[in-house]
């Protein structure tokens, strides 16, 4: 038989004996192999070149408050490029010299800061090796106090009180990093005419006939009733998308989606009921939740997926939400046929398409 079980000192735990007979140890008992690897300690301290050399610490510290001034020129250098090259005339040129001197001068600013914070922690902050043991968790007085010594440690070590170049020049490159992007909010919307008017309104009115979306710019032959078929989507533009200043930007706003139904499946409002044409019904693909495009069609459930955040959408009740972060239905598209049976809309959206924004109940 093996020999009894000897304990190691520690908490519950036993140390293995000599043999495989283990029948004495409770089951569940902790094991502590008798050859267990020792802990190795840590490696011996290497000095750096900067704890050292002072000059060599020194032009560390240089080197570091440089990179945080060169962060603040590349904000500043992004705000002028956009200031001095335009694109609001939509040439291709200026579009492309207005994104590369802009996202040049963002990089550099958010590339030297990284460079400079990583610099400063390998060459100047205190360089040694510790070890934090985990204490239960507990706040008394002692605790916060030395909670209180750790930042005050830190800061003597990191010297972000002491060097205050390195301190001064770092929150000059955080304060001017963000200048950029707030600069860049007010190219989203035109400077010379009212977003919300451009929000509120698309392409579509009385007539305009429903054309096949066949990518880009590209408008795809105009649809008869005929040709939609229950359980069937289309993705529809209007016809005259192509006689539109800025294309993409007005296809964005009027982008739809095309579906037939049973008729019997349809559960429509009395005031809606001449929004559909013998099952056949169009919603904006824009979805209201933050304005993907919501394509993906269930013809079995008539569900409306939106693959972005997952929000769903009954298109057999009128596009309304039933799962998702999307808090508002589909605006729906009224169409009817022409003379030619060509599926036209009756009108633009009664609604903003999309998101909400600031002043849409306006």
């Amino acid at each position: 038989m093996a020999e009894e079980a000897k304990s190691n000192g520690s908490d519950g735990a036993v140390v293995a004996a000599q043999g495989h007979g283990m029948s004495e140890v409770a089951a569940g008992t902790a094991v502590i192999s008798s050859d267990a690897v020792q802990n190795p300690g840590l490696p011996p301290h290497r000095k750096r070149v900067t704890d050292i050399d002072p000059k060599r610490e020194k032009r560390a510290e240089r080197t570091v408050y440089t990179l945080f001034y060169i962060s603040i020129a590349g904000s500043l250098g992004a705000v002028l490029a956009y200031m001095f090259f335009p694109m609001e005339s939509g040439e291709l040129l200026e579009i492309r010299l207005h994104t590369m001197f802009v996202g040049l001068g963002m990089a550099l600013a958010l590339l030297a800061i990284g460079i400079g914070a990583v610099h400063w922690g390998k060459a100047i902050m205190a360089d040694h090796e510790s070890i934090d043991v985990r204490h239960p968790v507990a706040s008394d007085a002692e605790t916060r106090e030395s909670a209180a010594e750790v930042f005050r440690l830190a800061d003597e070590e990191s010297g972000f009180s002491r060097r205050s170049l390195v301190r001064n020049s770092l929150i000059g490159a955080l304060i001017a990093f963000p200048i950029p992007g707030i600069t860049l909010l007010r190219g989203l919307a035109p400077q010379d005419q009212d977003p919300v008017e451009l929000l509120r309104h698309t392409m579509w009115d009385k007539g305009v006939r429903l054309a096949r979306d066949h990518g880009g710019s590209a408008v795809g032959p105009a649809i008869k009733a005929s040709e939609v078929t229950i359980g069937s989507a289309f993705h529809v533009v209007p016809e005259n998308l192509g006689e539109a200043g800025h294309v993409l930007d007005e296809k964005a706003k009027a982008i739809v989606l095309l579906m037939r139904l049973d008729q019997s499946e349809l559960k429509e409002l009395p005031e809606r009921k001449d929004w559909s044409y013998d099952g056949i019904v169009a919603y904006s693909k824009v979805c209201t939740h933050v304005g993907c495009p919501v394509a993906l069609y269930e013809q079995h459930t008539h569900h409306l997926l939106c693959p972005c955040h997952q929000s769903q959408f009954d298109v057999s009740e009128h596009a309304k939400v039933i799962f998702g972060p999307a808090k508002r239905p589909l605006p729906q598209l009224p169409i009817t046929v022409d003379d030619e049976g060509y599926l036209v809309a009756q009108s633009d959206f009664h609604e903003p398409v999309g998101p909400s924004y600031w002043e849409r109940l306006k």
